[in-house]
Protein backbone atom coordinates (compact mmCIF):
# COMPACT_ATOMS: atom_id res chain seq x y z
CA UNK A 1 0.00 0.00 0.00
CA UNK A 2 1.38 3.94 -1.15
CA UNK A 3 -0.43 6.65 1.68
CA UNK A 4 1.28 9.61 1.18
CA UNK A 5 0.49 11.75 4.37
CA UNK A 6 1.84 15.04 4.08
CA UNK A 7 0.35 16.72 1.20
CA UNK A 8 0.45 20.73 1.09
CA UNK A 9 -1.94 22.26 -2.00
CA UNK A 10 -2.97 25.89 -2.02
CA UNK A 11 -4.93 26.21 0.86
CA UNK A 12 -1.09 26.47 2.35
CA UNK A 13 0.88 29.59 1.94
CA UNK A 14 3.80 28.09 0.42
CA UNK A 15 1.91 25.79 -2.16
CA UNK A 16 0.37 26.74 -5.37
CA UNK A 17 -1.20 23.05 -5.92
CA UNK A 18 -4.25 23.03 -6.88
CA UNK A 19 -6.28 20.06 -4.54
CA UNK A 20 -8.29 18.61 -7.66
CA UNK A 21 -4.59 17.94 -9.83
CA UNK A 22 -3.23 16.63 -6.48
CA UNK A 23 -5.80 13.70 -6.55
CA UNK A 24 -5.63 13.54 -10.57
CA UNK A 25 -1.72 12.76 -10.08
CA UNK A 26 -1.89 10.59 -7.03
CA UNK A 27 -3.88 8.29 -8.54
CA UNK A 28 -1.50 8.58 -11.96
CA UNK A 29 1.02 7.95 -9.45
CA UNK A 30 -0.67 4.41 -8.12
CA UNK A 31 -1.23 5.60 -4.81
CA UNK A 32 -3.48 4.18 -2.52
CA UNK A 33 -4.02 7.07 -0.13
CA UNK A 34 -3.24 10.75 0.37
CA UNK A 35 -3.68 13.03 3.59
CA UNK A 36 -3.72 16.66 2.79
CA UNK A 37 -1.92 18.57 5.53
CA UNK A 38 -1.94 22.12 5.00
CA UNK A 39 -0.34 24.36 7.42
CA UNK A 40 -1.53 26.24 10.15
CA UNK A 41 1.17 27.96 12.53
CA UNK A 42 -0.47 30.73 14.55
CA UNK A 43 2.52 33.36 16.24
CA UNK A 44 3.35 34.13 12.64
CA UNK A 45 -0.03 33.85 10.82
CA UNK A 46 -3.31 35.17 11.37
CA UNK A 47 -6.56 33.59 10.57
CA UNK A 48 -7.88 34.92 6.94
CA UNK A 49 -10.55 36.62 9.26
CA UNK A 50 -7.07 39.25 9.92
CA UNK A 51 -6.24 39.30 6.73
CA UNK A 52 -5.36 42.78 7.15
CA UNK A 53 -2.49 42.06 9.78
CA UNK A 54 -0.63 39.66 8.15
CA UNK A 55 2.53 40.11 6.67
CA UNK A 56 3.12 40.59 2.55
CA UNK A 57 5.61 37.75 0.99
CA UNK A 58 6.15 37.90 -2.75
CA UNK A 59 3.11 40.59 -3.06
CA UNK A 60 0.67 37.81 -1.05
CA UNK A 61 -0.73 38.20 2.35
CA UNK A 62 0.58 34.97 4.67
CA UNK A 63 -2.38 33.39 6.37
CA UNK A 64 -3.26 30.10 7.93
CA UNK A 65 -5.68 28.02 5.91
CA UNK A 66 -9.00 29.61 5.12
CA UNK A 67 -11.42 26.38 7.21
CA UNK A 68 -14.48 27.40 5.45
CA UNK A 69 -13.39 26.41 1.81
CA UNK A 70 -10.95 24.13 2.90
CA UNK A 71 -13.22 21.29 4.84
CA UNK A 72 -15.96 21.61 2.51
CA UNK A 73 -13.28 21.13 -1.16
CA UNK A 74 -11.70 18.12 0.25
CA UNK A 75 -14.90 16.53 1.69
CA UNK A 76 -15.83 16.96 -2.19
CA UNK A 77 -12.76 15.46 -3.53
CA UNK A 78 -13.25 12.40 -1.06
CA UNK A 79 -16.38 11.74 -2.72
CA UNK A 80 -15.47 12.44 -6.38
CA UNK A 81 -12.45 9.60 -6.14
CA UNK A 82 -14.34 7.17 -4.27
CA UNK A 83 -13.28 3.87 -4.81
CA UNK A 84 -10.26 4.87 -6.69
CA UNK A 85 -8.42 6.96 -4.24
CA UNK A 86 -8.31 7.23 -0.61
CA UNK A 87 -8.58 11.02 0.32
CA UNK A 88 -8.37 11.93 3.93
CA UNK A 89 -8.65 15.24 5.78
CA UNK A 90 -5.93 16.38 7.77
CA UNK A 91 -3.78 19.47 9.29
CA UNK A 92 -0.21 20.50 9.59
CA UNK A 93 -0.40 22.42 13.02
CA UNK A 94 2.97 24.39 13.66
CA UNK A 95 2.67 24.78 17.41
CA UNK A 96 4.69 26.67 19.62
CA UNK A 97 3.98 26.58 24.01
CA UNK A 98 2.06 29.85 23.65
CA UNK A 99 -0.10 29.53 20.88
CA UNK A 100 -1.33 26.00 22.24
CA UNK A 101 -4.91 27.78 23.18
CA UNK A 102 -5.22 29.11 19.36
CA UNK A 103 -4.93 25.23 18.84
CA UNK A 104 -7.16 24.35 21.65
CA UNK A 105 -10.03 26.53 20.16
CA UNK A 106 -9.24 25.71 16.46
CA UNK A 107 -9.82 22.06 17.57
CA UNK A 108 -13.04 22.61 19.06
CA UNK A 109 -14.34 24.28 16.63
CA UNK A 110 -13.05 22.26 13.65
CA UNK A 111 -11.64 18.86 14.70
CA UNK A 112 -15.14 16.64 13.62
CA UNK A 113 -13.58 17.49 10.11
CA UNK A 114 -10.17 15.97 10.97
CA UNK A 115 -9.02 12.39 10.10
CA UNK A 116 -5.23 13.26 10.55
CA UNK A 117 -3.10 16.08 12.07
CA UNK A 118 0.74 16.66 11.79
CA UNK A 119 1.90 18.06 14.78
CA UNK A 120 5.57 19.93 13.87
CA UNK A 121 7.45 22.81 15.46
CA UNK A 122 8.56 25.37 12.62
CA UNK A 123 9.32 28.23 15.02
CA UNK A 124 9.89 28.98 18.67
CA UNK A 125 9.26 32.73 20.49
CA UNK A 126 7.68 33.09 16.23
CA UNK A 127 11.56 33.42 15.41
CA UNK A 128 11.59 31.54 12.05
CA UNK A 129 13.96 28.45 11.75
CA UNK A 130 14.04 28.92 7.60
CA UNK A 131 15.02 32.64 7.28
CA UNK A 132 17.58 31.62 10.17
CA UNK A 133 16.11 34.10 12.50
CA UNK A 134 15.85 31.52 15.45
CA UNK A 135 19.45 30.16 15.00
CA UNK A 136 21.12 33.96 15.28
CA UNK A 137 23.02 34.67 18.14
CA UNK A 138 22.44 31.34 19.26
CA UNK A 139 25.37 28.45 19.66
CA UNK A 140 24.73 25.20 17.69
CA UNK A 141 24.15 23.34 20.92
CA UNK A 142 21.55 26.22 21.88
CA UNK A 143 19.75 26.32 18.96
CA UNK A 144 19.16 22.68 18.81
CA UNK A 145 18.71 22.26 22.61
CA UNK A 146 15.95 25.11 22.50
CA UNK A 147 14.09 23.43 19.39
CA UNK A 148 13.62 19.84 20.94
CA UNK A 149 12.68 21.46 24.46
CA UNK A 150 10.28 23.19 22.94
CA UNK A 151 9.26 19.67 21.00
CA UNK A 152 8.75 17.94 24.71
CA UNK A 153 7.05 20.90 25.97
CA UNK A 154 4.33 21.14 23.27
CA UNK A 155 4.06 17.44 22.56
CA UNK A 156 3.29 16.82 26.34
CA UNK A 157 1.00 20.01 26.68
CA UNK A 158 -0.53 20.17 23.61
CA UNK A 159 -3.29 16.78 22.65
CA UNK A 160 -4.83 17.15 19.13
CA UNK A 161 -2.64 15.41 17.23
CA UNK A 162 -2.14 12.30 15.48
CA UNK A 163 2.05 12.23 14.76
CA UNK A 164 5.26 14.08 15.09
CA UNK A 165 6.36 15.27 12.00
CA UNK A 166 9.87 15.41 10.84
CA UNK A 167 11.02 15.58 14.59
CA UNK A 168 14.32 16.54 13.93
CA UNK A 169 13.37 19.77 11.65
CA UNK A 170 16.01 22.03 13.00
CA UNK A 171 18.91 20.46 10.89
CA UNK A 172 17.44 20.96 8.06
CA UNK A 173 18.18 24.54 8.70
CA UNK A 174 21.26 24.21 10.91
CA UNK A 175 23.86 26.35 8.82
CA UNK A 176 26.72 24.49 10.20
CA UNK A 177 25.24 20.71 9.57
CA UNK A 178 23.00 18.65 11.71
CA UNK A 179 24.87 18.42 15.11
CA UNK A 180 24.95 14.39 16.75
CA UNK A 181 22.48 12.52 17.27
CA UNK A 182 23.85 12.13 21.19
CA UNK A 183 24.35 15.62 21.92
CA UNK A 184 20.44 15.40 22.61
CA UNK A 185 18.98 12.12 22.84
CA UNK A 186 17.61 11.85 26.35
CA UNK A 187 15.37 15.22 25.78
CA UNK A 188 14.18 13.16 22.33
CA UNK A 189 13.90 9.75 24.32
CA UNK A 190 11.79 11.49 27.05
CA UNK A 191 9.76 12.93 23.99
CA UNK A 192 9.03 9.64 22.12
CA UNK A 193 7.89 7.98 25.42
CA UNK A 194 5.25 10.38 25.58
CA UNK A 195 4.42 9.71 21.77
CA UNK A 196 4.20 6.24 22.64
CA UNK A 197 2.17 6.42 26.11
CA UNK A 198 -0.30 8.88 24.77
CA UNK A 199 -0.57 6.34 21.91
CA UNK A 200 0.51 8.41 19.07
CA UNK A 201 3.10 8.42 16.30
CA UNK A 202 6.03 9.62 14.44
CA UNK A 203 6.35 10.72 11.09
CA UNK A 204 9.08 9.48 8.03
CA UNK A 205 9.43 12.54 5.98
CA UNK A 206 10.76 11.71 2.10
CA UNK A 207 11.73 15.21 1.76
CA UNK A 208 15.04 14.42 3.22
CA UNK A 209 16.14 13.20 -0.23
CA UNK A 210 14.74 16.66 -1.61
CA UNK A 211 16.60 18.28 1.01
CA UNK A 212 19.93 16.68 0.33
CA UNK A 213 20.28 15.58 4.13
CA UNK A 214 22.71 12.94 4.83
CA UNK A 215 20.16 10.81 6.63
CA UNK A 216 16.36 10.50 6.80
CA UNK A 217 14.38 12.37 8.71
CA UNK A 218 14.02 11.80 11.30
CA UNK A 219 17.15 10.52 11.54
CA UNK A 220 18.04 6.47 11.34
CA UNK A 221 19.30 6.77 14.69
CA UNK A 222 15.99 8.48 16.04
CA UNK A 223 14.24 5.96 14.37
CA UNK A 224 15.85 3.00 16.22
CA UNK A 225 15.38 4.92 19.23
CA UNK A 226 11.81 4.97 18.47
CA UNK A 227 11.34 1.67 17.81
CA UNK A 228 13.59 0.41 20.34
CA UNK A 229 11.01 2.33 22.76
CA UNK A 230 8.07 0.24 21.61
CA UNK A 231 7.26 2.76 18.87
CA UNK A 232 4.97 0.63 16.11
CA UNK A 233 3.01 3.77 15.11
CA UNK A 234 4.28 5.90 11.85
CA UNK A 235 3.59 7.54 8.56
CA UNK A 236 5.32 8.46 5.94
CA UNK A 237 4.66 11.81 3.80
CA UNK A 238 6.36 13.73 1.22
CA UNK A 239 5.53 17.17 2.14
CA UNK A 240 4.85 17.79 -1.13
CA UNK A 241 3.93 21.43 -2.15
CA UNK A 242 4.16 21.05 -6.10
CA UNK A 243 3.91 17.89 -8.38
CA UNK A 244 7.15 16.96 -8.66
CA UNK A 245 7.23 15.95 -4.67
CA UNK A 246 4.20 14.32 -4.49
CA UNK A 247 4.60 10.68 -4.04
CA UNK A 248 8.29 11.12 -4.06
CA UNK A 249 10.52 8.21 -2.07
CA UNK A 250 7.73 6.80 -0.39
CA UNK A 251 8.63 2.68 -1.33
CA UNK A 252 12.21 3.34 -0.58
CA UNK A 253 10.88 4.36 2.84
CA UNK A 254 9.06 1.66 3.65
CA UNK A 255 11.91 -0.53 2.56
CA UNK A 256 14.04 2.34 5.33
CA UNK A 257 11.56 1.07 7.39
CA UNK A 258 11.53 -2.54 7.39
CA UNK A 259 15.12 -2.84 7.93
CA UNK A 260 15.17 -1.13 10.90
CA UNK A 261 12.29 -3.70 11.90
CA UNK A 262 9.50 -1.69 11.26
CA UNK A 263 6.28 -3.92 10.75
CA UNK A 264 4.07 -1.96 8.59
CA UNK A 265 2.84 1.72 8.23
CA UNK A 266 -0.21 3.61 9.74
CA UNK A 267 -3.13 5.57 7.90
CA UNK A 268 -5.73 7.40 9.68
CA UNK A 269 -9.31 7.98 9.29
CA UNK A 270 -11.62 10.29 11.88
CA UNK A 271 -8.29 10.57 13.97
CA UNK A 272 -7.99 6.90 14.40
CA UNK A 273 -5.05 4.56 13.04
CA UNK A 274 -5.09 1.65 10.66
CA UNK A 275 -1.73 -0.58 10.52
CA UNK A 276 -1.08 -1.88 7.36
CA UNK A 277 1.45 -4.59 7.00
CA UNK A 278 4.63 -4.10 4.41
CA UNK A 279 3.26 -5.85 0.93
CA UNK A 280 6.26 -6.31 -0.37
CA UNK A 281 8.55 -9.33 -0.16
Amino acid sequence: MLADYHIHCMFSDDSWYAPERVAEDAFRLNLDEICFTDHVDYGVKPDVEDITSARVMEGARVVNVDYAAYFPCIAELREQWAGRLAIRTGLEFGVQTHTIDQFDALWDAWGSELDFTLLSIHQVGDAEFWTGDFQRGRTQDEYNHAYYQELYDVTTSFEHWSVLAHLDLIKRYDPVGAQDFPAHRDLIAATLEHVIAQGKGIELNTSSFRYGLVDLQPAREILSLYRDLGGTIITVGSDSHEPSHLGAYLRHCQHELAALGFEGHCTYDRMEPTFHRWDFA
